[in-house]
């Protein structure tokens, strides 16, 4: 039945809209969390001598590193590769599909009995996560009219902050009294939550949900009317179609240029940050733990402000502009400050800044590219972004070697915000 039929069949006025949407960007939020959870456990084990010694990489930083590098490598790989599936599997089969690419990747993981074994599934998980991350833009496209997504996005984006918020002090936990396989073990009952939540409760689109009323959906189709007509169709379109829109449009390749510095960034601090905080500024095993969290509590406030003052200014290239700055600025004193407790607060300022407009350059992602093609340029950008960012955890690592000094492997990050914050000002100057 088509939605003008449904809304039609509105005829209770004392009926209210449902909220169905908002169970979307709920499952999305759960989602993200058990995805991150599973990706950031390596950055606990990164500092447990007794995962590295039997490993036999105690003392390696670039084999620690590779340990993300390559899971990051095999992640944008898949993004690139897998996310046009999603088009026509539609996000919800695809994301379940991936679920079950996690738990395979997590078995192998906790039983591995050597590293090499334990790097092939760490790219398993790069592949399942990686196909699984541009379907949630994807849902947010079909699901959330125009005027609210910049709210919607922030909202699913603090799930990437609010799982390691959780990770690091649940990991070091579970690790330290119960052993490293452990984590593997959690990791794998929580999966099901989401496994189950997107597959009895969502749809691909709002006209195939029987939760949602007539009300709810002439909302969300009236909010899309002018999407709508600037010529998008339901009509198949070849994968050349899906890609010439983003392709040619260079403001894409600037925001694409942009999430890679951050993306950069953001997973060269995450890898090495329980290792610095443990090793290079003296922090014991519990409260390296309980400070690791506090970056990613930094970026949950600042993403949710970040979504009110996206849809309060109207314009997200600024913010994407003057963020980057700030990681940059926040970065070095981090390395160059001598009070290991100063040291961590500005780091935890660096991640807010760094993932701060996270919610804003999907937004203008979304604003920028057809919905037919939206799934393809949001993989393309963020398989380009992190395998990026799979050389960060390895540079940083052979810094690290080659000087003996975690604040020197820090350093490398600095130069990179500045790009970043360069690039997002030619945005800003095209008034996005």
């Amino acid at each position: 039945m088509s939605a003008q039929v449904e809304v039609s069949q509105a005829v209770n006025v004392n009926e209210k809209p449902t909220k169905q949407r908002l169970v979307i960007i709920a499952v999305l939020v759960v989602g993200i969390m058990v995805a991150y959870l599973d990706r950031v456990n390596v950055s606990v084990l990164g500092a447990n001598d007794q995962f590295l010694m039997y490993m036999g990489i105690k003392g390696q930083p670039v084999q620690i590193g590779m340990m993300m590098s390559l899971f990051l490598a095999a992640y944008g790989l898949a993004n690139i590769t897998l996310s046009p599936l999603g088009d026509y599997l539609g996000p919800r089969k695809a994301m379940c599909i991936c679920i079950v690419l996690w738990t395979i990747s997590l078995f192998v993981g906790g039983f591995a009995t050597s590293f090499t074994i334990f790097l092939i599934a760490r790219i398993i998980l790069g592949v399942g996560e990686g196909f699984y991350y541009p379907m949630q833009s994807l849902f947010v496209k079909n699901w959330i009219p125009p005027q609210e997504r910049g709210r919607a996005n922030a909202t699913w984006v603090i799930g990437q902050s609010l799982a390691p918020a959780i990770a690091m002090p649940l990991f070091a936990y579970v690790i330290g009294n119960f052993g490293w396989q452990v984590s593997f073990y959690l990791c794998i009952a929580i999966g099901f939550i989401p496994l189950y939540l997107l597959w009895y409760h969502t749809t691909d689109k709002p006209s195939e949900s029987k939760k949602i009323n007539a009300l709810e959906l002439k909302h969300i189709e009236d909010g899309m009317a002018r999407e709508r007509k600037s010529g998008e169709t339901a009509e198949k379109q070849t994968l050349l179609q899906r890609i010439k829109p983003f392709a040619t449009n260079y403001q894409y390749w600037l925001l694409a240029l942009w999430y890679m510095c951050l993306q950069f960034i953001f997973w060269g601090l995450i890898s090495w940050l329980p290792a610095y905080l443990k090793s290079a500024r003296g922090f014991t095993w519990t409260e390296m733990g309980w400070m690791a969290s506090l970056p990613f509590i930094m970026t949950v406030i600042t993403k949710a402000v970040n979504g009110w003052l996206n849809d309060k200014i109207g314009r997200s290239a600024p913010l994407l502009s003057v963020t980057m700055l700030f990681s940059a600025v926040c970065v070095y004193f981090a390395a160059t400050v001598s009070g290991r407790y100063e040291s961590a607060i500005l780091l935890s300022l660096a991640f807010g800044f760094t993932s701060m407009s996270t919610s804003s350059a999907w937004t203008l992602l979304q604003g920028l590219v057809p919905g037919r093609s939206l799934s393809t340029a949001a993989g393309t950008m963020n398989g380009l972004a992190t395998g990026f960012s799979s050389l960060s955890p390895v540079i940083i690592g052979a810094v690290i070697g080659l000087t003996s000094d975690y604040e020197s492997g820090l350093l490398c990050l600095v130069g990179v915000g500045l790009l970043a914050s360069a690039t997002a000002g030619i945005l800003t100057l095209k008034k996005h």
